[in-house]
Parts: structure tokens; C-alpha cells; sequence
């Protein structure tokens, strides 16, 4: 009698041992020594251990740069898009703050080649913050200068010749968003600097320029950088806001975390390796 079983007695031991037996590495499927190591949750070979060890990329000064640049780039353009969005729908919608903490995590990920870790995920944090923040200071001046436009409209409506021009009646002040009200805030700080200030001599014009660019460009960037907190004059609206916000610190925080993997070893083994075959 000659069947299946007499002329292959073992057909798929060897195979069942590199699925999951000991004494076999689960990356190469050689049979371990006396010695092993855990990478991640396989148990490997001493070589395969060592080379894993040599192809992981390793967290460098010049990685974090790049991430840091790339981030930055990545925070620019989330900030564009999102103050693009509101500046033509008129619209500012919170969730576009998911998206902008998404591009910056990419954007990290692929200066620092695929390597995270906390320093990776706070700058994208920081950067998702200032993106989605600062794009107030830009919505906010469209929004000036619509009201402007919009005021010098009406008064050439009402300059019309051989008419006598009224005085527009009073107008019960308006309620203000942050980024209106920034802009405001700023205006009024010049013209009671300009008001108080003594006639300028022109040595002292430029300085006094400088000064007043510096101080205007520091109000901004206070303003745009609180924002989201200013949102909370409406508290609905603007708990939602900040949770939205959050949400987005949340992805880039995620996405930027990195992949390591873990080591550990030498191990030693309690049976000895099985006696190698001839």
C-alpha cells in the first residue's frame, strides 16, 4: 500500500511551524538560536532584530527643522484657505478648522520623513491654533473695508446737487464682531494719539510711524491670536467654536504622534533550538 500519508508523512509541519511556532523568527522564518528578540509583538531573529533597528528613521535635529518648515507652510496654507472661505460666502465655519489641523499634520509628517514624536506633535498644535486664529485678522479687514466701501457709497448717494443734504439720523450702536471690533480698536488708538500728539517736526515723523506700524501690527496679531476666545461674547457659538478648535489641535496632535516600534531582547531561550535538518 503506497497512499498519501506513507509518501509525504510530514507535508505541512514546516509550514505550520514559521506560521506560529516558537522556534522559528516570525519576520525571516529561520529557525532562533539560543537567543531572541521581541520586535513589536514578533518574535525575531538577532539579524532581522539588528535590522530593523538600522532602518528605522531616527529623530534628528535637521528632521525637526524640515517638519518645522513644512509645518509652517502647511499652517500658511490652511490660513489662506480658511480666511478665503469667509472673506468670499461671508460665512466662518468652525469645522474648517478640522481640515487646516489635518493639512499641518501632513505637512509635518512629510518635511520630517514620516518621524514623529511630543515635540512633532506640539509645534502642530501650536501651528494649528495660530492658522485657524489668525485668519480672523484677514476676515476682519475685508469686513472693514466692505463697511467702508459701503459708507462712502452712501454718502455720494446722498451728495446729489442743488439738494440740501441731511444729517443721518442717529444709529443705535451695532453689535461688533472680534474682528470688526479689532480694527475699530485700532483706529480710535490713533486718532487719540494723533489728537493729543503736538505737531510733528519732520525728524520725528518716521519714527513716530515706525512706532505706530509696530503698535499696529502687535494689536493684530494680539487680536487675531485671542479670537477665538473673543467668540465667546455669543457663548453659544463660541463654546462650539472653541470645541471645533480643539477637535483639530486633536488631529494634528494624532497624526503627528509617529509609529515606533519597539525593540526588546536578547532573550534567552528555556528549551534548546530543535536539531538542525542532515
Amino acid at each position: 500500500m503506497s497512499g498519501p500519508s506513507f509518501t509525504n508523512p510530514t507535508p505541512q509541519f514546516g509550514t505550520a511551524e514559521f506560521k506560529g511556532g516558537p522556534d522559528r523568527c516570525q519576520l525571516c522564518g529561520q529557525t532562533l538560536g539560543s537567543t531572541y528578540y521581541r520586535v513589536g509583538p514578533n518574535q525575531a531573529c538577532p539579524a532581522c532584530a539588528e535590522k530593523v533597528k538600522f532602518e528605522t528613521p531616527k529623530d534628528t535635529h535637521s528632521a525637526y527643522v524640515r517638519g518645522l518648515i513644512f509645518g509652517c507652510g502647511g499652517a500658511l496654507l490652511g490660513l489662506i484657505a480658511y480666511s478665503t472661505f469667509g472673506i468670499v460666502t461671508g460665512l466662518v465655519i468652525g469645522y474648517l478648522s478640522l481640515l487646516v489641523g489635518y493639512i499641518v499634520a501632513k505637512a509635518i509628517m512629510m518635511g520630517s520623513r514620516g518621524i514623529g514624536g511630543r515635540r512633532y506633535q506640539i509645534t502642530a498644535a501650536l501651528l494649528t491654533y495660530a492658522a485657524v486664529s489668525m485668519s480672523a485678522v484677514p476676515i476682519g479687514i475685508s469686513i472693514y473695508i466692505k463697511q467702508r466701501d459701503a459708507k462712502k457709497k452712501t454718502l455720494v448717494q446722498h451728495s446729489v446737487p442743488g439738494q440740501t443734504q441731511q444729517p443721518p439720523a442717529a444709529q443705535p450702536p451695532a453689535a461688533q464682531s472680534p474682528q470688526a471690533s479689532s480694527q475699530d480698536a485700532l483706529d480710535d488708538d490713533d486718532a487719540d494719539a494723533n489728537a493729543g500728539a503736538p505737531a510733528a517736526t519732520p525728524g520725528s515723523k518716521p519714527a513716530a510711524s515706525k512706532v505706530s506700524f509696530a503698535a499696529a501690527i502687535g494689536a493684530l496679531l494680539f487680536a487675531g491670536l485671542a479670537s477665538p476666545f473673543l467668540e465667546l461674547q455669543e457663548p453659544f457659538s463660541g463654546i462650539i467654536g472653541l470645541i471645533i478648535l480643539a477637535v483639530g489641535i486633536r488631529i494634528a496632535w494624532r497624526l503627528t504622534a509617529g509609529v515606533s516600534t519597539e525593540i526588546l531582547g536578547p532573550f534567552n531561550r528555556t528549551s534548546p533550538p530543535p536539531p538542525s535538518a542532515g
